[in-house]
Parts: C-alpha cells; sequence; structure tokens
C-alpha cells in the first residue's frame, strides 16, 4: 500500500509540475507580439479557451503570413568573403494601420521634402525674373552683374 500511495504521490506531483510548465508556456505564447495583437481583439474568455497546441499552430499561422504583392519587389544576394547576404527593397501603397510615432516621422518626412521642393520652385521663379528683367535690359545696380544673363545668352 506504501508503494501504490507513494507512486499515486508522484504522479500526482508530476501533473503538477506538468500543469505549471503548460501554463508558462501558455504565458509566454499568450505574450508573443503577433499573437497578442490576434489575442487582444478576443473576448478573455476566449483567449484562455486556447490549448498550448492551438497557441503554438496560431502563432505559427500568424507568423508565416505572406509579404503581398508590391509594386517595386527588388531582392537579391551579395557574396562577401565565405557568407552570402541577402538584402530586399519593396515599396507599395501602405495599407497599415501607422503608430504615433511614425505618423510624427512621416510628417517630418513631408516636411522635408515640402521645404525642399518649395524653395527649389522659389529659386527657379526668381531666376526666370532675373532672366526677363535682364531680356528687357532692367538693371537695378548699375555695373554689377551676375553672370546669368550673359551665361544663358551664350547657351541659348
Amino acid at each position: 500500500m506504501n508503494i501504490a500511495n507513494k507512486e499515486s504521490k508522484l504522479l500526482n506531483g508530476a501533473e503538477v509540475g506538468f500543469e505549471d510548465e503548460n501554463k508558462k508556456i501558455r504565458q509566454s505564447l499568450k505574450h508573443d507580439c503577433g499573437l497578442k495583437k490576434l489575442l487582444e481583439k478576443m473576448p478573455e474568455d476566449v483567449q484562455d479557451s486556447f490549448t498550448e497546441e492551438q497557441l503554438a499552430n496560431l502563432k505559427i499561422a500568424v507568423s508565416a503570413r505572406s509579404w503581398g504583392k508590391h509594386a517595386v519587389d527588388f531582392r537579391s544576394t551579395v557574396k562577401f568573403f565565405r557568407y552570402r547576404y541577402y538584402y530586399v527593397f519593396v515599396a507599395g501603397r501602405n495599407l497599415r494601420e501607422l503608430t504615433r510615432a511614425e505618423k510624427q516621422f512621416g510628417l517630418l518626412v513631408q516636411a522635408f521634402f515640402g521645404t525642399i521642393f518649395l524653395s527649389f520652385c522659389a529659386g527657379l521663379g526668381l531666376l526666370i525674373l532675373y532672366l526677363i528683367k535682364s531680356a528687357l535690359g532692367i538693371n537695378i545696380f548699375d555695373d554689377f552683374s551676375l553672370g546669368i544673363w550673359d551665361w544663358f545668352k551664350s547657351t541659348f
């Protein structure tokens, strides 16, 4: 009888150990970035109903999604000494939901390129006005020239 009790205690202890280990695995799977976003969209009782095997398979299914189609999709490899390295350049319409930091960075880039574009347009406009002024023979300062009109006449 003592042997049977000892075996039963060992089995119960092992079951408790497995349950603790399964809870740890379940928690680590629930904190996985891809699964976390998926599970957050479900009610809590549904989240808790998944087994470890189901969570592991969900993780595989979520992480194995394809890149999709892109307007620009350039992929290649480069051999450098003994190793080969790959690089990927993809571009296309963004269909993702942007984070706050991504939105702010996007606004900063738009402001930068907008400033460059407006500066270029202003410079081109001033150049055209200068050429028109010079073609009409209007001198704002006597005996001073930037030389742009002379260059323009000799070129065209």
